[in-house]
Parts: structure tokens; sequence; C-alpha cells
């Protein structure tokens, strides 16, 4: 029996402490470039303007160029990897009219770049940033916007995490992405949300990153360590009866979206512990928004990663000075190792989520008037167990975990329900977990 014991806690020991020690991650951290990402922001701020509605001709100006380069720069990686990536436009055509910002009709085109899975392709994790920049006028479409901050940081970093993760092998497929038409109406996740739909792909998530490079705020304040995850409570697309469960049983907090930042807030305290991520109950900033919001209207997981400390003299600005104050969302303006670590940011969970299996599913919970909690579940493939999480019901992050083994269901017991959320998560052969899963249903 001794044994036994033994052996299970070495198990637990083993599987609970590999992913927050895998090298790997240290080494993915290690490999993001300053100075890659320096380039690609300068050679994106210098196509002039990528507003939307701009040329598509040139070689040198406008958002055509600069969305074909995009494209050579991801061809090249794919060359460098020998062929891992699978690198394509997708497009739709926005009529003129459709909303006060398109004044002509524009094919809103995206650039793809897909590193498929070995074992599930058709499950996705997805970064994205975005290829469209714009001036004070949000129809201006002739004038200089170099959109250095926003949002070539952004897309800088996408293309920098698809150089460092394209030298390793995952489970799921990534998906590295220049989404356009933003300042449009937000044109490009719409497009590609669709096109998820339309193509059946299994969306673990989407980690949006709009403007990561600035860390003096307008109001004086300089933080090159703070970072915001903004996300929303639950999906738009639940149902009358889940919102009338949460009544009950809570979840308020508890969406999908909401459980991807908490996995990122998690995944960076342990590789990046001097980085201070801020996790932001809201869809995005107050009246604002951004390209993960399509995906959320789809139902799927999404969230915003950005900058804390936003300079506004410096967004959705003509070129000028005026008063002392030189406004432009210029190259000058952007911090390259604060990028660097926000690209990290998104490198280390992008290969984390595609390194675990998927989270279990129809996850119930019971233990109404009793002094433990219950909970069942259907595993999933590729699970090499499970790990129970639970947290005050007022704290924002999951505090208390207890991995249980390869099993389908477990008694928590000493634990009052009453008192506490929580979900689990699947557990992958190498440590890697899955996002956490509230309970959707309840059993005696």
């Amino acid at each position: 029996m001794k044994t036994v014991i033994f052996s299970s806690l070495l198990c637990l020991l083993t599987i609970s402490t590999l992913a927050q020690t895998d090298q790997k991650i240290y080494d993915i951290i290690d490999a993001v470039s300053a100075e890659r990402i320096k380039i690609d922001v300068k050679t994106l701020a210098e196509f002039g303007t990528r507003h939307t509605l701009s040329d598509t001709i040139s070689t040198t100006r406008g958002i055509g160029a600069a969305r074909r380069w995009i494209k050579s720069e991801f061809e090249k990686i794919d060359d460098a990897c020998s062929n891992c990536l699978d690198v394509f436009y997708q497009k739709d055509l926005i009529k003129k009219g459709d909303n006060a910002r398109i004044v002509h009709d524009v094919e809103i085109v995206n650039v793809l770049a897909i590193q498929k899975g070995t074992k599930y392709p058709n499950r996705y994790i997805i970064m994205s940033g975005d290829i469209d920049s714009r001036v004070s006028d949000p129809t201006d479409f002739t004038s200089d916007s170099p959109g250095a901050n926003d949002n070539a940081s952004g897309m800088a970093g996408t293309i920098e995490a698809a150089r460092v993760l394209s030298n390793y092998t995952f489970e799921n497929s990534i998906i590295y992405v220049g989404l356009s038409g933003e300042e449009q109406g937000l044109y490009g996740g719409k497009g590609l949300a669709a096109y998820a739909k339309e193509k059946d792909w299994e969306i673990i998530g989407i980690m949006n990153n709009d403007m990561i490079g600035n860390i003096k705020g307008v109001d004086g304040v300089i933080d090159n360590r703070t970072f915001r995850i903004f996300s929303e409570p639950v999906p738009p697309t639940e149902t009358e009866k889940e919102r009338g469960s949460r009544r009950f049983y809570g979840g308020e907090v508890d969406g999908i979206s909401r459980q991807l930042a908490r996995y990122i807030h998690k995944n960076v305290k342990i590789y990046m512990p001097e980085m201070n991520p801020m996790l932001v109950y809201r869809l995005d900033r107050f009246g604002r928004g951004g390209h993960h919001r399509p995906f959320n209207d789809a139902g799927f997981a999404g969230i915003r990663i950005m900058e804390a400390h936003e300079n506004y003299t410096q967004q959705h600005q003509d070129i000028r000075t005026e008063g002392g104050i030189n406004y432009g969302d210029t190259f000058e303006h952007v911090n390259f190792p604060y990028a660097k670590k926000l690209t990290a940011v998104n490198a280390i969970n992008l290969a984390s989520l595609a390194s675990a299996p998927a989270p279990p599913e129809n996850l119930k919970i019971g233990g109404i008037v009793e002094p433990s909690v219950k909970f069942k579940w259907d595993k999933v493939d590729g699970a090499k167990g499970y790990k129970i999480y639970w947290r005050d019901t007022t704290s924002p992050t999951w505090d208390h975990s207890r991995y249980v083994g390869d099993v389908s269901e477990f008694l928590l017991k000493g634990i009052v329900i009453d008192n506490f959320f929580f979900g689990v998560a699947s557990v992958g052969k190498d440590g890697y977990e899955s996002m956490v899963v509230f309970p959707n249903k309840t059993f005696r």
C-alpha cells in the first residue's frame, strides 16, 4: 500500500510541476528578438499608410504593399522550417456605405500562416495583429499614417512569434494572422471568424494583440512590465437557460474568454514572474473595440493583450506639432524591449495551449448541503489526468488546485461547495494543461 501511495504522489508531483519547469518555454522566451521586431515595425511604418482603403497597387505604399510584405515574411519562415506553414490570403468584399467609414468598395484581406498540429490539426489557437492604420479622420486613406504602435507592434509581434515557434512541433495547430479592416469596423475579424465557422474549425481561442509597444502613458507613468488582458465575462451566444442557471450556481465571470485570460495570467506568473499581467474584467477599453470581439460574437474564446499605459497623442492622430506636443503614431515612440516581452507572453501561451489536450467535457458538480464537493466529467483524448481548481468567489484567479489522476469523477473532501467556485482542467503527458472548464451541469 505504501508503494502505491508513493507512486501516486510521485505521479502527482511530476505532472503538476512539469509544465512549470519545461526548459522549452524558457528557450522560447529567450528566442524572441527585440531587434527583429524593431526592423519589422520600421518596415511596416515606412509603407506610409496602411489604411484599409489605401492604395493596393503600389509596391512601396499602402495596405496592398504591406500585406504582400507580411505574406512574404511568413513565406520566408515557411522556407526556413521546411514548409511547416500554410500561408494564404482570406478575403471578403465590403461594399461602399456598409458603414460611414467605408467610402468605396474594398476587399478586406487577412494574411494567415497556419502551423498544423501533429495530432489535432483542426484545433487552433490564434495570435493576431492588425495590418491597418489610420489618422484623425477614419475616412482619410491618403495621408501619412505610419501606425508604428497601432498596430505595427502587434503585427510585428505576430510575425516574430511565427519565427520562433516554427522551430517546434505541437499537437494542436497555431494560426498567426494579420487582420485588416480593424479601424473601419473590425471587418477582418468578422471575416475570419465566419471563415472558421464555415470550415468547422475548433477554435481554442484568439489572442488579439493591439498596441504592445508603448511604455509611457499620457499621464506620464512609465512602466515596462505591466500589460492588460481584456476579457468578457460570458459569451454573448449563451442561452437563456445558461443565463438562468447563473443566478443559482454562479459563473457570472467564468465564461470561456475569462478562462483564457486566467490561463495567460497564470502562465506568465510561472514563466515570466518579472511581468505584471492585469486581468481587466471588460470586453475592451471603455466604449472601444478590438479584433477579438468578432470571435467572441461567434462564440469563440478571445482576449486582447495590450500595453497598460496608452498615450492618446500617438493614436489615431494626424502627424503634427501642436502646443509643443508631437502628435502621431511614429516609429520613435515604440519601446522594442517591451514589445519583445509581450510577444514572448503570446509565444509561451501559444506553445502551452498548442501542447495541451482539450478541456474535459460535460463537467458536472454536486455537493448541495454536503461537507464535500463532487465532480463528474467525460474524459478527452490525450489527457493523462485532470486537475481540480477552486477559488474564493471574489478572487479573480484560480488560487487552489489538486491533481486527481486519470479519473472521470472525484470527491473533494472537506470543501464546502457554497464557499468557492470550481473548475477542472485536463493535463497532458508533458504536464501541459488545458484551460479550466467551469461546471455547466449539476448532479446529486
